[in-house]
């Protein structure tokens, strides 16, 4: 009876070590996603310009050193537009953004309402 449990056993064994060292080494090859090894990246909001082109805003960083890229994505390859430091995150929302807007949204809002209302 144990005859045929043995091996499959030792097979199952076999593939939960597998599982563990791909998790290990999953962290310290360079190249592999989920590294964590990189800066935070968050995709802030991204638009088509044409079947293989897109506009893309991306936050990098936290706290204080939080930085908004504006990148131009295009087959092969990827250009920064537009660099700006964000604030600093408040306890209180910005009464003159749009509401629901955060980040560069609310940064873009501030930045093109008309002179005479600031």
């Amino acid at each position: 009876m144990f005859q045929n449990a043995i091996p499959a056993m030792l097979l199952l064994a076999l593939m939960v070590g597998i599982a563990f060292a791909l998790k290990w080494a999953r962290g310290r090859l360079p190249g592999v996603a989920g590294g964590g090894n990189g800066p935070a990246l968050r995709v802030l909001s991204s638009l088509s310009l044409g079947p293989q082109q897109r506009v893309v805003t991306v936050q990098v960083g936290q706290g204080h050193d939080r930085v908004c890229l504006v990148l131009g994505v295009a087959p092969g390859s990827v250009s920064a537009l537009h660099q700006m430091p964000l604030p600093a995150e408040a306890g209180t929302p910005d009464t003159d953004a749009t509401p629901g807007a955060t980040g560069f949204a609310a940064r873009l809002s501030q930045l093109t309402r008309p002179t005479d209302a600031r």
